[in-house]
């Protein structure tokens, strides 16, 4: 035993915890120390209990999909919960009540919506790899969940309530938002909370006239309509339309197939409510007193109606008015000492008012500001308010003011979205702001607004159908609307001044579009329910609709429907007084639609140089690579020293400039580096590297060199090159043409005025001929005339601040040039190859990017050198040194070439060398791949052997070939001919 102490003893120096453990002590374990058990006899682990879920489910069909509802598995605690499934994609919406009793006047009711990335399996790509703040789209679907559940709440119940719902999983086919609103339906169901419920929400979309009903997100991205529709089983709750521009007709009929396709939702929800739901709570509510509500209305009414029947008031007259009677209704009750009805003053005063309006318009027709129930308030519109901007507009109908500006960027400003389902980015953004000063309050802005986000989207929607397509107009397009005076409808407002700003600033929508909110006044019986008589109101004012029973945005052109939202205040409205609001709200407009087109009709087409420019080129990968310099920083620094953004994409530049001005200044520094397409005729800056006897080397248009020969250096006689041009001397040059060889030939004299003339230099960059027609998106106006459609200029210019009534489409240059791979080598063998030989005297190459020269038509004020296209790259492929021939040479070169009139037979020409030509060629060299053939005129062509095809050629061998193809380089490709 004292061995075995004495070894314990040795070996915990060499390890402490030794000790502890040998003698089966452990450290601490539940805040004591205590004996560790042998391993021989180890005790029995407690075994967890099996917990039972109930849960309770109900399964229905819309469509071709099952629908799910579910409660009790999860979310147990809230006061009702429920996952709402449709396939793969799952909802949880639930709802939680306020404790205490409710001092206020109004409902609290919070609709939280919220996507979170693990619905798809991803991991946020934040700096905390988190969620942030609520998204645009979540504000909007909470929005979309608020309105048609909100007028279902009793009278006088003030008690808060929130409702949460959260995406559990997506599988990117359906659009939450809807499932989430019956979700939320079903979870009131179940509560203890008072609700006038269930309701049923529906999304038709419409394909090729069909309408389908809860389309998946590929049907919708090809439907032209976008309906979410909410009701109970008899009345109308809520309407949210995007559509490219349908009919009142088409329109009607989508929402008589929306109602009863969104009463299904019910019948299960009731189903689940009677087998789980909670016994309805008796909670207080805050109710008038006849008494009070007598006793206020007695000391008030005369003088409101009196303050309502006299048009004469503006808003904030009437508005201190009105407080003036508050306040003497609250001295009156003062003195009586009736604390009860002091309490509830504000909320009686309003009853009243709201009574004595409604009463008025229904029993006399007539309204607050004396106009007729059809009848739109005086419009004033300006475009153009603003001209140092790209885009601007001011509209008032009535005393409502807004201001929209447009704001051009490049394709990447575009916004990205995060959205589990939906595109991935947005390139059309309207921002809406309504400033306290709008309504002559004071108040705090911070962060987004749900009102704001609501607004601004709703026009968004409405704008978006009269958009140029993408592809025509790659614009990233900012619309930003400022109320400038609110009294009624200042969303209508912005898509009227957006409309007008977006022609000012040159896009060339398809029609204007308009927008006007339609009120609705009823008379209800109060036993019954029913509505007894009612009217509709045009163009409603912020108190018609503070007062009315309905807020009916319809937004569109003189074609159809593009945007509406409906808002009500009665729980439901009957679907044949919503499509009766139909008419009356296109008649209106019309009306603002013809104030919009007399003050622009068309999109502004005047040249200005304030206007931004927008040009696509097309390169080289190594080009761009070259252009772009190592990490970015040679890109960065051109748009740090200009201004302009710059964004680079598989074979293409963009660049968009504030105005023509920057937009010279960044095309310069392109060529500079890059290069640009090289036409005869074209002015380009140059630096001699190298002078000779017979003229000068002359680097230009990124890295490539041309030959200054000494006849082209001056008018006068010139003895020595290096009298006039020094190695590193940087001058001015024009094109003149290209040599049998393919080198370049320059010109300094071109660009220098004749002897006793008094012409300016040309500009450098400049090309004073006219060329094909690039691929632009016009105005449908210009579209017809053929001649409009030509340009002198890579970048074009949107056109603005022109006066519409003088001709307004006289000059068109369009506001985009984008050439596609097609496009380019279809006019560069249009340009080289197709020229017939009794074009022109001279018959000489032209060279794009790499080396090959452009031909052009002469213009007066240049020489005369229309020049064909040679394949000058076919040597330099082949691995031969590329040799600089003095322009002596060349002449005698061309000098050689014969008519086809003089009978005589002639060598091969590039005008004769064509997809399909059949010649006589000779075997020049043999390489391992293939042949290098001489095809006559100086002119090499390739063939390549066929795998395991026969190689037994010889030098000077003559093969009947026949061109099958040009390499991108302009190299004749040759197929052998089978003797017949």
């Amino acid at each position: 035993m004292a061995m075995s102490s004495l070894a314990i003893k040795a070996r915990a120096k060499a390890n402490p915890l030794l000790t502890w453990r040998a003698l089966r002590f452990r450290t601490i374990c539940s805040g004591g120390l205590g004996f560790a058990t042998s391993e021989s006899d180890p005790p029995d682990p407690p075994v967890a209990g099996t917990k039972f879920l109930e849960s309770f489910k109900e399964e229905f069909e819309m469509g071709s999909r099952v629908i799910s509802l579910e409660t009790g598995k999860i979310a147990r605690f809230a006061n009702g919960a429920v996952v709402l499934g449709m396939e793969e994609t799952k909802v949880l919406s639930t709802i939680a009540a306020g404790k205490g009793d409710a001092v206020r006047d109004f409902l609290p009711l919070t609709v939280d919506y919220q996507e979170k990335q693990f619905a798809q399996g991803v991991i946020p790509n934040t700096f905390m790899r988190r969620e942030g703040a609520p998204k645009e789209r979540e504000l909007l679907c909470g929005r979309l969940i608020d309105r048609p559940i909100r007028p279902l709440f009793p009278a006088g119940f003030y008690h808060e309530i929130q409702v949460m719902a959260s995406v559990l999983s997506s599988d990117g086919k359906q659009d939450p938002d809807v499932m989430a609103a019956n979700a939320t339906s079903a979870a009131l169901m179940l509560s203890d909370i008072p609700w006038g419920g269930p309701i049923g929400v529906v999304r038709i979309g419409r394909i090729c006239g069909q309408f389908i009903v809860n389309p998946t997100m590929d049907e919708l991205s090809l439907s032209d309509l976008n309906l979410v529709y909410a009701c109970t089983r008899d009345k109308t709750l809520m309407i949210d339309v995007q559509a490219r521009e349908i009919s009142e007709k088409d329109l009607e009929a989508g929402l008589r197939l929306a109602h009863p396709e969104a009463v299904k939702y019910l019948e299960p929800q009731i189903r689940l409510a009677a087998r789980a739901g909670k016994q309805k709570k008796e909670y207080k509510l805050s109710m008038v007193s006849e008494q009070t509500f007598e006793k206020v209305r007695n000391l008030a009414e005369e003088q409101i109606e009196a303050i309502f029947t006299d048009p004469s008031y503006g808003k904030f007259e009437r508005g201190e008015a009105l407080e003036k009677i508050t306040q003497d209704v609250k001295i009156a009750l003062e003195e009586e000492c009736d604390e009860e009805s002091l309490k509830v003053l504000p909320k009686v005063v309003d009853t009243v008012r709201k009574q004595v309006v409604r009463k008025k318009i229904i029993s006399e027709g007539s309204r607050v500001d004396g106009r007729h129930l059809d009848e739109v308030r005086p419009i004033y519109c300006e475009a153009g308010h603003l001209p140092i901007l790209h885009g601007s507009a001011l509209f008032n109908r009535g005393d409502t003011q807004v201001l929209c500006t447009v704001t051009l960027g490049a394709p990447q400003d575009a916004q990205r979205l995060d959205s589990l389902v939906g595109p991935p980015k947005k390139r059309f953004m309207l921002h809406y702001s309504f400033p306290p000063f709008s309504i002559n309050e004071i108040g705090k802005r911070a962060g987004l607004n749900r009102r704001e986000v609501g607004h601004g989207t709703l026009a968004e929607k409405a704008l978006l159908a009269v958009l140029p397509p993408e592809d025509c107009f790659p614009y990233t397009v900012r619309i930003n609307s400022e109320v400038m005076a609110s009294d009624g409808s200042t969303s209508m407002a912005t898509v009227c001044g957006g409309s007008m700003a977006l022609m000012d600033a040159g896009i060339p929508l398809r029609e204007h579009v308009a927008g006007v909110s339609v009120g609705l006044v009823t008379d209800v019986d109060p036993a019954t329910g029913e509505i007894r008589d009612r009217r509709i109101l045009t163009d409603i004012l912020g108190l018609e609709d503070h007062l009315g029973d309905m807020d009916f945005k319809i937004a569109g052109t003189r074609n159809g429907v593009t945007a509406i939202q409906l808002d009500i205040k009665p729980a439901g409205i009957p679907l044949d007084i919503i499509c009766d609001c139909l008419e009356p709200a296109r008649k209106g407009r019309l009306q603002i639609l013809d104030h919009m087109e007399r003050e622009i009709s068309a999109p502004r087409t005047q040249d200005d140089r304030n206007s931004p420019r927008l040009v696509t080129l097309k390169f080289t990968n190594d080009a761009i690579r070259k252009f772009i310099g190592p990490l970015g920083a040679l890109k960065r620094k051109i748009e740090e020293e200009t201004g302009a953004r710059i964004s680079v994409g598989d074979g293409t530049i963009t660049i968009v400039a504030k105005n023509q001005a920057v937009m010279e200044k960044v095309q310069d520094k392109v060529d500079f580096i890059v290069g640009r397409e090289i036409e005869v005729g074209g002015i380009y800056k140059g630096i001699v590297t190298s002078v000779k006897e017979y003229g000068a080397f002359v680097d230009f248009n990124g890295g490539q060199q041309g030959l200054l020969h000494i006849s082209e250096l001056s008018h006068e006689p010139v003895s020595r090159v290096s009298d006039v041009v020094s190695v590193g001397q940087q001058i001015s040059l024009m094109c003149i043409g290209q040599d049998v060889r393919g080198n370049i030939k320059l010109s300094r004299k071109a660009t220098l005025p004749q002897p006793g003339s008094k012409t300016e230099n040309a500009v450098e960059g400049s090309v004073p001929v006219s060329k094909d027609a690039p691929n632009v998106w016009a105005s449908l106006e210009n579209a017809s005339n053929g001649e409009q459609q030509k340009s002198t200029s890579e970048e074009l210019p949107l056109r603005k601040n022109e006066d519409t009534e003088v001709n307004p489409f006289a000059s068109s240059a369009p506001a985009v040039v984008i050439r596609s791979t097609a496009e380019c080598d279809e006019e560069e063998k249009s340009a080289g190859l197709s020229k017939t030989a009794k074009s022109t005297p001279k018959r000489m190459g032209i060279l794009k990017r790499n080396n090959k020269l452009k031909t052009v038509q002469p213009s007066n004020n240049k020489p005369d050198s229309t020049l064909s296209s040679l394949l000058s790259n076919s040597l330099s492929l082949m691995g031969r040194e590329k040799e600089l021939i003095s322009e002596d040479e060349g002449e005698n070169n061309l000098s050689n070439q014969m008519d086809k009139e003089t009978g005589v037979k002639t060598p091969m020409t590039p005008q004769k060398l064509k997809l399909g030509t059949k010649v006589t060629a000779k075997v020049y060299q043999i390489r391992a791949r293939g042949l290098v053939l001489d095809l006559g005129g100086g002119i090499r062509g390739m063939y390549r052997f066929e795998p395991n095809g026969e190689k037994d050629f010889n030098v000077d061998d003559e093969l009947p070939v026949q061109c099958s193809s040009f390499t991108s380089k302009g190299i004749p490709v040759m197929s052998l001919v089978e003797e017949k």
